[in-house]
């Protein structure tokens, strides 16, 4: 061997770390400030408003242009490229985040004005997150890496990311105030871009199967309608897309209305949601670790609803019964080591399926749909709540969970999961450099 690679998706040249570590890195640093902004926004509406329900407007407000956004600039990030998206609107995100600050202390914030501002953050982040998913085959084929083993670490970063920023950002505000995590976060914003702009290389998750290049680019609404008419025709991601947006639904109304009630109720107060998230969030940490290290070996299909079946139900379960914190706790733990498994598995699979100059639409699709019950969640467990009570609502939430993922299950395009339709580039150089 020479330490040459072939020729992968029109790259060739020696094997290197610096496109995927370099994405990986972008990735930390947006998320981290974005988990921050979670943190630091709602407490500075509510300490400047004193009122619950503009803060759950400005959530809102934020999240709902996010998803729609997401989902129609798809075919803009396969046009332009998605580098270009990542660093433009992760320098877009900055400047309306930064806006916030820098409008309060001059006493020119009102409350409409903060809307649009968050309205904007949302509608930046869509496709900043979105171009950052692209360039995850790329990455990992310039650095000859599986594709399981990138959306592994992908997932572990995102997973660091969500264990780092909350404590990080509770402590800040705590000691500083919300608006010095607002300023971290325009930080953050700031340099995943730069990261993105001068690190990782020009091209990078641009198209390479695009067949007749020499044709003129269709219509933006052409190229939408290939991406919803890929996804329509592929059984696999479809169901995948509908069943993760059902438990998306389902997730969030156990982290917005479910659990905070059953801390209140129980007795167990904030600091058990704390201990409950921590204890979620270190063991899917290390799930998607396992996953990036070994995933690429095992049978993606028992490994998925395996996955599915430890991380859904039994925290719904858990909370409806009287156990003690001493065996809830290890039940999140267990839990969070079966989720992390998950988004690696499901990533690898779209990456493998999806073409090249599709895959910004059809993710952009995909994704939406899969999100669009997250602002419905709190809202639709509140209302359970309040007519049926905590516990049948709890019982409700991990049967529906368990139906979903097992009934899905039966569907034949399943076994479409570990049929994979050819090896990418990068596993195709790992394959050639063994043998």
């Amino acid at each position: 061997m020479t330490g040459e690679v072939p020729d992968v998706a029109g790259v060739s040249g020696k094997r290197t770390v610096r496109p995927l570590a370099g994405l990986l890195t972008a990735i930390a640093v947006s998320l981290t400030g974005t988990r921050v902004s979670a943190i630091a926004l709602p407490w500075f509406v509510l300490i400047t408003t004193g009122s619950a329900t503009r803060t759950g407007l400005v959530a809102f407000c934020e999240m709902t242009p996010y998803v729609l956004v997401k989902a129609l600039t798809g075919p803009l990030v396969d046009r332009a490229g998605p580098r270009a998206v990542s660093w433009t609107t992760d320098l877009a995100s900055a400047g309306a985040v930064g806006a916030i600050p820098l409008l309060h202390s001059s006493g020119l914030l009102t409350f409409p004005v903060l809307l649009g501002l968050v309205a904007l953050i949302g509608s930046a982040r869509g496709p900043g997150d979105l171009a950052k998913e692209v360039m995850i085959p790329d990455a990992a084929e310039r650095s000859r890496v599986p594709t399981e083993r990138a959306t592994g670490l992908s997932g572990a970063t995102e997973r660091l990311a969500s264990t780092i920023g909350p404590a990080a950002g509770g402590a800040l505000v705590a000691l500083l105030g919300p608006l010095t995590g607002l300023v971290l976060n325009t930080c953050c914003f700031a340099l995943g871009s730069v990261i993105t702009a001068l690190v990782l290389p020009r091209g990078m998750g641009g198209a390479t199967e695009k067949a007749g290049s020499a044709q003129a680019e269709p219509g933006y609404w052409r190229s939408f309608g290939e991406g919803f008419a890929f996804l329509r025709g592929e059984p696999l991601l479809l169901t995948i897309v509908i069943m993760v947006g059902i438990t998306n639904l389902l997730d969030s109304a156990f982290n917005a209305v479910l659990r905070p009630v059953w801390a209140k109720d129980s007795g167990n107060g904030a600091a058990a949601i704390g201990l409950t998230s921590s204890a979620l969030a270190v063991t899917a940490l290390a799930g998607s670790l396992c996953a990036a290290a070994i995933a690429h070996r095992m049978r993606r299909r028992l490994v998925f609803f395996a996955g599915f079946t430890i991380a859904g139900a039994p925290p719904f379960l858990i909370l409806a019964s009287t156990a003690p914190m001493w065996v809830i706790v290890p039940v999140f733990a267990i839990s969070g080591f079966g989720a992390g498994f998950l988004n690696p598995i499901i990533g690898a699979i779209s990456f493998e399926r999806v073409p090249r100059h599709l895959l910004g639409r059809v993710r952009a699709l995909g994704d939406s749909v899969a999100w669009a019950g997250i602002p419905l969640g709190g809202l639709i467990g509140g209302a359970a709540v309040a007519s049926w009570g905590l516990v049948p609502v709890l019982l409700a939430g991990g049967a529906a969970y368990f139906l979903t993922t097992s009934l899905a299950g039966l569907r034949p395009e399943w076994r479409e999961m570990d049929r994979r339709r050819g090896r990418t580039g990068s596993e195709n150089a790992l394959r050639s450099s063994a043998q």
